[in-house]
């Protein structure tokens, strides 16, 4: 923040000096979307036309050019996002913010991300490497040519763009794969969790662990040790899951075709994590949505194939505590004697301070963990390490193969060709075509244990937790075309319990999933009727949980008053009811009674709404019930009426106390927070997306919280980033909206001109041909080689 404060100091003493020319200087950052520019690195003219929301038509004559185009896009789009991005992921976050960026650096260092990127680009065929080169020379083209100013988050921080690499691309896969796959922060909770109170609470307080399983924590540190490693650890990078998949066949549809709809969940940013585009080439139709810095499409259809996807949840990474060699500190056991730690040596820059040298180790089973902290070099008894197993840490990965193959697929059987090479994380990927089939599987790489299930951290010494490989790829989950004629998943389990491999245990709550069932099996659906489910609000969670809530006997008017409310609710998370804002409150304050004796500091960490949870204590462990802090015995019809209480004068200090007037939305906005400008006052103003929203934690319009948080505990932070509704019947009416807008420039009218209509389930079509395009007087871009190709 000091060096975000220089430049805002800077940026407003030149503004109050040449207020006009400062304006223009950071205006000048903007595209010209109307203009004609020549470039070496592409081989024909490129003409890019850009629609009402500025989601460009990429029309080439080369698929090499058309990636290109796409760098020369993102570039002139969403520049910062990728520069953040590639900093974060290569460690070099500190060099650009100083000390507060060490932590995140410390830990990609020590997982290696970028050196795998790096290595993971000649493992790619000759095509696909040919596309990042393409993609990189654009980005590089836009730098090199740009006429006016960079975006204003660089001159805030007075830096630099780098020219691209491929690997700068290539480490936003590692990104995605920490996130979509940070199960070992839970196996630390879990650990501790246990160690405290045994094994039967991990039981209760985890339900996705399978019923009659045991917690096996085996030899390990002391509980204190384990502590240490996970308060050490930075913020996670994102929520770790949450996503909407569906599929159906004609049969289930009014269009005559089947449907495909797909909502992911991520962070709540500005600008989005996705950036929508469309690129024709002589071999390529692909609509949807792109990531800025990659040059494929994630998420889309290919004019016979459409595809979308949820996370699994599955379990690939464990933790190891590998035991020091007694006689050899630069040495650790095996079950084939001591073998040497492999060593790099990191220097990471720091601005404003010294640089700091890391010392990384590495273990059979990966990257030592506990080498992310001095203090944590050595564990408390000097005599361990933890060290990481994550499937995504190989420089094998060939994930960017799969999905450059998947948007060439024209069928099932191409479709699961391209996808024998992804690696991480692991999707569950659904499928539609213009055949008419539905299909769906979770590929990537989901490891083999020798034993145990992955749920604590395992001795490393032994031998006998080690992987013993992956799942080949017929054994993965799949399905095509199943009897019920339609595929669901809101990451939901996707194999039932007959399923003879273990996938994982960390299923989020069914209620999303059982709220799309229970629409789409009452009648057929279209495109109208799809995307009102998208933002169907009825919160199933609570219509399950709440009829337990309610047998509290309210003790005082106010309990008495908001009983009655929500004895007449209709389940829906509306933004101007009160309803959801009791109930949600209520639940909150309920946890925090229920499970903060027990679990004392740990508490923090697990703090959340739980249905789940909160449903089997009220039922079947009122035991929970008793507050360990007294010497009486509470029960659970006094914790109620104390946790509403609680709740009610929460809401009253901040709200007021008249419940009929309260409003969800009040508490429930999402903040669009800017990675930079959101935390400087002067500049906050530029960037506030926030608006009001509906849904919560577990409706299908998925608007979740950082329960915990104690001054906005139910903001949206986490949600819907893309919606797609794919009409395999007609490609072209398919629906799409990003969560923010196309831009990343505070300065662009794009930056935040698809908020309200994405809070509104509003959604718009990417097609036309460009004299349709044209007709409609959207602005035209044309990428000229630098030089002419002679005549023949």
């Amino acid at each position: 923040m000091r060096w975000v404060w220089i430049g805002v100091f800077t940026l407003v003493a030149l503004a109050l000096l040449t207020p006009a020319a400062g304006l223009l200087l950071l205006r000048t950052s903007l595209p010209d979307f109307h203009s004609s520019v020549r470039l070496e690195g592409i081989s024909a003219p490129v003409q890019i036309m850009r629609d009402a929301q500025a989601v460009p038509h990429v029309f080439a004559a080369t698929d090499a050019d058309a990636y290109f185009a796409m760098g020369y896009l993102h570039a002139q789009d969403r520049l910062w996002q990728m520069h953040l991005q590639r900093r974060i992921g290569a460690g070099r976050l500190a060099e650009m913010i100083g000390p507060s960026g060490v932590g995140y650096d410390r830990l990609m260092r020590t997982l290696g991300t970028y050196r795998l990127a790096e290595a993971s680009y000649a493992n790619l065929s000759r095509e696909v490497r040919e596309a990042f080169d393409a993609y990189a020379a654009g980005v590089n083209a836009w730098l090199e040519t740009r006429r006016g100013a960079l975006p204003p988050e660089f001159y805030l921080l007075r830096t630099t763009p780098e020219p691209w690499k491929p690997a700068d691309s290539l480490v936003w896969g590692k990104l995605m794969a920490s996130q979509l796959s940070g199960n070992y922060r839970t196996e630390l909770l879990r650990a501790d969790i246990a160690a405290a109170l045994g094994e039967e609470a991990v039981a209760l307080l985890f339900p996705a662990i399978r019923s009659g399983e045991p917690v096996t924590l085996a030899e390990a540190p002391p509980r204190e040790s384990l502590s240490r490693l996970r308060a050490a650890l930075p913020a996670p990078l994102g929520p770790t899951s949450a996503s909407n998949v569906w599929a159906v066949t004609a049969a289930g549809t009014t269009t005559g075709g089947a449907l495909l709809a797909n909502d992911p969940h991520l962070g709540l940013d500005s600008p989005s994590v996705f950036y929508l585009a469309r690129v024709r080439t002589p071999t390529l139709n692909l609509v949807g949505a792109t990531v800025p810095g990659v040059p494929f499409h994630l998420l889309g259809h290919n004019g016979r194939v459409a595809w979308g996807m949820s996370t699994t949840g599955a379990d690939v990474q464990d933790l190891f505590v590998e035991r020091i060699d007694p006689d050899d500190p630069t040495r650790y056991l095996t079950p084939d004697g001591s073998m040497p730690f492999v060593v790099r040596r990191e220097t990471i820059e720091v601005r404003g301070a010294e640089p700091i040298a890391l010392t990384v180790r590495e273990t059979r089973h990966g990257p030592v963990l506990s080498d992310i902290d001095t203090e944590l070099r050595t564990l408390a008894d000097q005599d361990h390490v933890v060290a990481l197993a994550f499937a995504a840490l190989t420089e094998a990965d060939t994930t960017s193969e799969a999905i450059y193959l998947m948007g060439r697929a024209t069928n099932w059987v191409e479709f699961l060709g391209a996808l024998q090479f992804w690696v991480a994380p692991v999707q569950n990927v659904a499928y539609a075509d213009v055949d008419g089939n539905i299909g769906l599987i979770a590929p990537g790489r989901i490891p083999v244990r020798a034993d145990g299930d992955g749920l604590a951290p395992v001795p490393g010494w032994t031998g006998a937790y080690d992987w013993t490989g992956f799942l080949p790829v017929e054994a993965l989950p799949q399905v095509l075309n199943p009897p019920s004629g339609r595929i669901v998943n809101a990451n939901n389990p996707v194999v039932g319990p007959d399923y003879p491999h273990w996938i994982g245990h960390e299923d989020v709550e069914p209620y999303r999933a059982d709220r799309i069932e229970e629409v789409l099996r009452n009648g057929r659906h279209g495109i109208d009727e799809t995307a009102a489910l998208q933002m169907d609000t009825v919160s199933v969670a609570a219509r399950d949980l709440l009829p337990l809530m309610l047998t509290v006997r309210p003790d005082n008017a106010a309990a008495a008053e908001a009983v009655r409310l929500l004895r007449g609710w209709s389940y829906e998370m509306d933004r101007k009811r009160p309803e959801p804002l009791i109930f949600s409150a209520w639940l909150r304050a309920l946890n925090r009674t229920l499970f903060a004796d027990d679990l004392g500091p740990i508490f923090g960490d697990y703090w959340g709404l739980r249905p789940r949870v909160v449903r089997a204590v009220l039922t079947d462990r009122q035991d929970w019930c008793d507050d360990r802090a007294t010497a009486r015995t509470e029960t659970c019809a006094e914790q109620l009426r104390v946790s509403l209480d609680d709740a009610l004068a929460e809401i009253g200090a901040q709200y007021g106390d008249d419940l009929s007037s309260l409003r969800w939305g009040d508490a429930h906005s999402a903040p669009f927070a800017h990675q930079m400008f959101s935390r400087v006052p002067v500049a906050k103003s530029l960037v506030d997306l926030s608006i009001e929203t509906d849904g919560g934690p577990n409706t299908v319009n998925r608007g979740n919280s950082r329960i915990g948080d104690s001054s906005a505990p139910f903001a949206h932070i986490h949600g819907s980033v893309f919606r797609a509704i794919f009409d395999l019947s007609d490609l072209d009416n398919s629906r799409f909206i990003i969560a923010t807008g196309q831009s990343g420039n505070p300065f662009s009218p794009h930056f935040g001109d698809l908020v309200e209509r994405w809070r509104d389930g509003d959604a718009f079509t990417i097609a036309g041909s460009p004299t349709e395009l044209a007709r409609g007087g959207n602005a035209t871009l044309t990428l000229h080689p630098l030089k002419q190709s002679a005549r023949p």
